[in-house]
């Protein structure tokens, strides 16, 4: 019986392809590929054969019905995208979510993840992680979405463009306050780096894939037992700057940085 294979596929060093994902690859009659030139390379290196086609966020819908309907015909398929695994801030959700609902068969076949490997990297303690991937576009929703990833006290990672990383890291302190933050760049590449700064002062040369790992805030913190006025004037009665107190106090409740404001007037 014909199957989808979502296929894990190295996020730089050739060598990390498993021996299965190579033989998967080498067999499936049809490769769906995030972009065909750039994944020429790598089904070359390892001689599969099949037909390409593209796969990727601009025709993921129109897509996913093509490649259900392919497996149905009785080939096998392999999804696999520029690095990493499928569906994981990758092109993949909408066929998997499509098969499984019309009852075609669906196998993963693991491999590298950009997210685990930045994680083991950081040496970051934390039971568990939040995983944002890329934030949206607007600035709005951005923020948004880390309050939300703030209230789990966890550890947030979030991938980042090299030309906007250090803006990110600047809008991330407004929202989280002062953490210590991992910039991991290059992973299994020549030029890999782990460089460990803090959001306020950020460090981050800007080129190359990066992955940002930011420490979770301290799961107790006896302050939060306190109303929000009697948590910011602890702080400013410590003699922190207001402003300062606001940021922090909204970081560690998880909630805007207006709303404490208000509380200052």
């Amino acid at each position: 019986m014909a199957k989808l294979y979502i296929v894990g596929t190295p996020i730089g060093n050739l060598g990390d392809l498993s021996p299965r994902a190579a033989e998967v690859l080498r067999a499936a009659d049809v490769i769906a590929c995030e972009d065909t030139r750039h994944s020429r390379p790598l089904l070359m290196h390892i001689g599969a054969k099949g037909r390409t086609v593209a796969y990727h966020k601009f025709n993921e819908q129109e897509c996913a019905r093509k490649i259900a309907d392919i497996v149905r015909e009785g080939k096998n398929v392999a999804l696999i995208t520029d690095a990493g695994m499928p569906s994981v801030s990758d092109p993949g959700a909408e066929v998997v979510a499509l098969c499984v609902r019309e009852g075609v068969e669906v196998e993963s076949v693991p491999g590298p993840s950009a997210v685990t490997t930045a994680v083991a990297l950081s040496g970051v303690k934390g039971k568990g992680f939040v995983f944002l991937g890329f934030l949206p576009e607007k600035q709005s929703e951005r923020k948004l979405a880390v309050e939300r990833a703030a209230r789990a006290c966890l550890p947030i990672v979030i991938y980042a463009a090299p030309h906007d990383v250090k803006r990110l890291a600047a809008e991330l302190g407004e929202v989280l306050g002062d953490r210590r933050v991992c910039t991991v760049r290059e992973m299994t590449k020549l030029h890999e780096s782990v460089v460990w700064s803090s959001l306020f002062s950020f460090e981050c040369e800007e080129r190359g894939e990066i992955v940002l790992v930011i420490e979770g805030a301290e799961e107790e913190n006896a302050l939060l037992a306190l109303s929000p006025e009697e948590h910011l004037a602890a702080y400013i009665s410590s003699g922190m700057d207001k402003k300062e107190a606001v940021k922090r106090v909204a970081a560690e409740r998880g909630v805007p940085k207006n709303d404490i404001y208000k509380l200052t007037l």
